[in-house]
Protein backbone atom coordinates (compact mmCIF):
# COMPACT_ATOMS: atom_id res chain seq x y z
CA UNK A 1 0.00 0.00 0.00
CA UNK A 2 1.13 3.39 -1.14
CA UNK A 3 0.27 7.15 -0.31
CA UNK A 4 1.00 10.31 -1.72
CA UNK A 5 2.29 13.12 0.59
CA UNK A 6 1.93 16.61 0.70
CA UNK A 7 5.22 19.03 -0.73
CA UNK A 8 5.08 20.74 2.21
CA UNK A 9 5.97 17.27 4.71
CA UNK A 10 9.26 17.11 3.79
CA UNK A 11 9.77 13.18 4.39
CA UNK A 12 13.62 13.36 4.05
CA UNK A 13 13.46 14.41 7.42
CA UNK A 14 12.15 11.37 8.25
CA UNK A 15 14.73 8.65 9.36
CA UNK A 16 14.18 5.30 7.86
CA UNK A 17 11.02 5.95 6.81
CA UNK A 18 9.62 3.08 4.84
CA UNK A 19 8.83 3.97 0.79
CA UNK A 20 8.88 3.14 -2.51
CA UNK A 21 9.06 4.83 -5.85
CA UNK A 22 6.10 6.84 -5.26
CA UNK A 23 6.02 7.36 -1.96
CA UNK A 24 5.37 5.64 1.82
CA UNK A 25 4.45 2.17 1.98
CA UNK A 26 2.59 0.28 4.61
CA UNK A 27 1.93 -2.93 6.18
CA UNK A 28 -0.92 -2.73 7.35
CA UNK A 29 -3.39 -0.12 7.43
CA UNK A 30 -3.30 1.20 10.78
CA UNK A 31 -0.19 2.42 9.96
CA UNK A 32 -1.34 4.46 7.04
CA UNK A 33 -3.86 5.60 9.01
CA UNK A 34 -1.58 6.83 11.63
CA UNK A 35 0.74 8.66 8.98
CA UNK A 36 -2.64 10.38 7.32
CA UNK A 37 -3.35 11.61 10.59
CA UNK A 38 -0.39 12.67 11.54
CA UNK A 39 -0.53 15.03 8.11
CA UNK A 40 -3.67 16.42 9.29
CA UNK A 41 -2.63 17.44 12.51
CA UNK A 42 0.86 19.24 10.86
CA UNK A 43 -1.71 20.70 8.14
CA UNK A 44 -3.54 21.93 11.05
CA UNK A 45 -0.86 23.65 12.43
CA UNK A 46 -0.76 21.24 15.46
CA UNK A 47 3.34 20.90 15.25
CA UNK A 48 5.67 21.98 13.01
CA UNK A 49 7.63 19.11 10.53
CA UNK A 50 10.87 19.91 12.45
CA UNK A 51 9.25 19.15 15.90
CA UNK A 52 7.21 15.83 14.31
CA UNK A 53 10.94 14.79 12.97
CA UNK A 54 12.53 15.60 16.51
CA UNK A 55 9.58 13.53 18.38
CA UNK A 56 9.99 10.43 15.82
CA UNK A 57 13.48 10.50 16.46
CA UNK A 58 13.27 10.91 19.99
CA UNK A 59 11.13 7.17 19.48
CA UNK A 60 13.82 5.70 17.88
CA UNK A 61 16.53 7.05 20.36
CA UNK A 62 14.77 5.78 23.07
CA UNK A 63 14.18 2.39 21.43
CA UNK A 64 17.87 2.10 20.68
CA UNK A 65 18.59 2.79 24.66
CA UNK A 66 16.20 -0.11 25.56
CA UNK A 67 18.05 -2.54 23.11
CA UNK A 68 15.69 -2.98 20.14
CA UNK A 69 16.74 -3.97 16.98
CA UNK A 70 16.99 -0.88 14.29
CA UNK A 71 15.80 -3.47 11.44
CA UNK A 72 12.35 -0.92 10.44
CA UNK A 73 9.74 -3.44 11.75
CA UNK A 74 8.50 -1.84 14.08
CA UNK A 75 8.71 1.57 12.47
CA UNK A 76 5.23 2.66 12.37
CA UNK A 77 4.84 1.41 16.46
CA UNK A 78 7.46 4.47 16.79
CA UNK A 79 5.45 6.60 14.48
CA UNK A 80 2.31 5.63 16.77
CA UNK A 81 4.10 6.62 20.05
CA UNK A 82 5.69 9.81 19.15
CA UNK A 83 1.92 10.99 17.62
CA UNK A 84 0.57 10.24 20.62
CA UNK A 85 3.09 12.00 22.95
CA UNK A 86 2.55 15.01 20.97
CA UNK A 87 -1.02 15.07 20.85
CA UNK A 88 -0.78 14.62 24.83
CA UNK A 89 1.77 17.58 25.03
CA UNK A 90 -0.50 19.93 22.55
CA UNK A 91 -3.71 18.69 24.99
CA UNK A 92 -5.50 18.25 22.31
CA UNK A 93 -7.15 14.62 23.86
CA UNK A 94 -6.58 14.29 27.68
CA UNK A 95 -4.32 11.81 29.06
CA UNK A 96 -7.09 9.54 30.33
CA UNK A 97 -9.07 10.04 26.99
CA UNK A 98 -6.26 9.08 24.82
CA UNK A 99 -5.69 5.93 26.64
CA UNK A 100 -9.69 4.67 26.79
CA UNK A 101 -9.45 5.99 22.81
CA UNK A 102 -5.95 3.59 22.76
CA UNK A 103 -7.76 0.48 24.16
CA UNK A 104 -10.82 0.89 21.75
CA UNK A 105 -8.12 1.15 18.45
CA UNK A 106 -6.50 -2.12 20.34
CA UNK A 107 -9.92 -4.34 20.93
CA UNK A 108 -11.36 -3.20 17.54
CA UNK A 109 -8.05 -4.37 15.71
CA UNK A 110 -8.09 -7.40 17.17
CA UNK A 111 -11.55 -8.35 16.56
CA UNK A 112 -11.89 -6.96 12.93
CA UNK A 113 -10.87 -9.71 10.01
CA UNK A 114 -7.55 -8.91 8.17
CA UNK A 115 -8.59 -6.68 5.00
CA UNK A 116 -11.62 -5.36 6.50
CA UNK A 117 -12.30 -1.48 7.99
CA UNK A 118 -11.42 -1.03 11.72
CA UNK A 119 -14.64 0.69 12.97
CA UNK A 120 -14.98 1.79 16.99
CA UNK A 121 -17.92 1.69 18.74
CA UNK A 122 -20.31 4.65 18.70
Amino acid sequence: MTTSSPPEADLGALPALPRDGEGPVFSAPWEAQAFAMTLSLHARGVFTWREWAAALAAEFAAAAARGEPDDGSHYYEHWLAALEKLVAARRLVAGPELERRVGEWDAAARATPHGKPIELPR
